[in-house]
């Protein structure tokens, strides 16, 4: 049964999350990374959320990673999108990479997405952000799920945080990447960082314009907290007995909670697994370089949910029992499965972390926005037809598309063709709009398809139609055509 199906048994739906932080040491990807996202576990994962560390971003190989994916964007897209995982959305700040993955069946209920960024470097570098509506009005094909930080000048090594925001079936969730300030004694400079980023990050939704005032909020990422006072030797002594109950109190994180109001709202699983960090590469075993690093649980995942706010304040009350009404009615629940750190991956000096969550809740929203419906047979031998029509009010535009996916497909921009909607005008609601597709612009070779309807204002797919068979065309029967010479999907 898939983690969708699922209902508690106060009625609401549970939704499967995985969450991987990575401090990937400027490395290239393992060859496999099946087992870091657990793929066959059951239920089925809903939403996957990578944040990356320190990817390589040299000023050469960052400027082609903005031209096309990363290596590590790639290796994901092809173990997920087989699966049936599409990706939604990734934010690149130099090194910090967040991206988010999900089922084909859950994109026309992530809608309101946004991303932001915040560098905490030690210079005053000016960035400018190409926001993808700008690509998109370019050209649908230049990467309209991806939003690109191009920093002039960028330092090597530049630390802050990237964030993406998005309504999930009607509930605000937020997930904050960051890489913080590294060393033993920069505990308070971490927490300043942390704040700073807080107060900076700002999303043009009227109802949650910043991170904390999202219902579900996640924190992860190589926060560089480290384990204080202990000795070499008695931290290696309760790391190889598995006593890592004993270094809780001096984990620097856990210590500043009790002191920081802002900590305490975010929670933790406990920490029930080996230090993330330092490890000598492609082994494990901790640091054997004349350093000598002490180990430390650098890597990450916290969480809230926003506190219920209290009902009795004179200032801004309607607003606030609005809030707690919704609260009421629509509560989410999260509950965490697993916190783990997986040992086998030594690319890096850090171990990758995973959390794995139950997020419970009743659908805000259940009707997609727009109906995609195929008519008659496709083949190359002649003109096909689709309608499209608008069910909800929502920003449309006349760069908005509709693409023609390959079932397995990777991104919003991996598609066979595109059609521009209405380009004289939006359609309005319930008209049923008919497009024409040429022949010459459909695959010869037969296969299983699905239409998908890109907002350009929303920067995500809204909409798809049921799958359906595109015919091998005669001509390619008769030429005895292969997919290696006609459809680089095959290939």
């Amino acid at each position: 049964m898939s983690a969708q199906n699922f209902r508690s048994r106060d009625g609401q739906l549970a939704y499967r999350l995985h969450m991987v932080t990575w401090n990937v040491g400027t490395a290239e990807p393992p060859a496999n990374l099946k087992s870091l996202l657990q793929l066959d576990s059951q239920p089925a994962t809903d939403l996957y959320v990578i944040g990356l560390q320190e990817v390589n971003s040299t000023p050469v190989r960052y400027i082609s990673d903005l031209i096309a994916d990363d290596s590590w964007s790639h290796l994901l897209m092809d173990t997920l999108a087989p699966k049936g995982y599409i990706k939604v959305i990734s934010v690149r700040m130099q090194g910090l990479l967040l991206i988010l993955f999900a089922k084909q069946v859950h994109l026309p209920f992530i809608r309101d997405i946004q991303s932001t960024y915040t560098c905490t470097g030690l210079f005053g570098y000016w960035v400018r952000s190409i926001h993808p509506s700008i690509q998109t009005s370019i050209h649908p094909s230049i990467h309209p799920d991806f939003n690109i930080v191009l920093f002039i000048n960028p330092p090597q090594g530049n630390k802050g945080g990237v964030s993406v925001r998005f309504s999930f079936y009607g509930h605000m969730l937020c997930f904050l990447n960051c890489h913080l300030a590294a060393h033993m004694n920069y505990t308070l400079q971490r927490l300043d960082e942390f704040e700073y980023i807080l107060d900076t990050q700002d999303f043009d939704i009227y109802n949650t314009p910043h991170v904390l005032d999202h219902k579900v909020v996640f924190w992860f990422g190589d926060l560089n907290f480290r384990i204080a006072d202990h000795g070499m030797h008695f931290l290696r002594s309760s790391i190889n007995n598995g006593r890592f109950n004993l270094l809780w109190n001096k984990d620097q994180l856990i210590m500043l909670k009790k002191n920081e109001p802002i900590l305490q709202e975010f929670e933790e699983g406990p920490l029930s697994f080996k230090p993330t960090y330092k490890f000598d590469r492609f082994s494990e075993t901790y640091d054997t370089s004349g350093k000598k690093q002490k180990p430390a649980w650098t890597d990450r995942i916290l969480w809230r949910i926003k506190p219920q706010a209290a009902d009795n304040e004179d200032e801004g009350k309607s607003t606030t029992s609005s809030a707690a009404a919704d609260d009421d009615e629509y509560p989410v629940k999260m509950t965490q499965d697993m916190y783990t750190c997986d040992v086998s991956y030594g690319v890096s000096d850090h171990k990758p972390v995973i959390g794995t969550f139950n997020l419970e809740m009743r659908k805000k929203v259940e009707t997609p926005l727009v109906r995609l419906t195929t008519k008659g047979c496709w083949s190359t031998d002649e003109d096909a037809l689709f309608t499209y029509t608008i069910l909800e009010t929502f920003e449309s535009s006349t760069w908005d598309w509709i693409g023609l996916y390959k079932i397995g497909f990777k991104s919003a921009s991996d598609y066979f063709t595109f059609a521009w909607v209405k380009d004289d005008e939006v359609a309005d609601n319930g008209e049923v709009v008919t497009v024409t597709v040429s022949k010459d612009k459909l695959p010869l070779l037969g296969g299983e398809y699905v239409l998908g309807y890109h907002s350009s204002n929303m920067q995500t797919l809204i909409a798809f139609s049921p799958a359906f068979q595109i015919l091998e065309s005669k001509r390619a029967l008769i030429e005895g055509l292969i997919p290696e010479n006609i459809n680089g999907h095959e290939k």
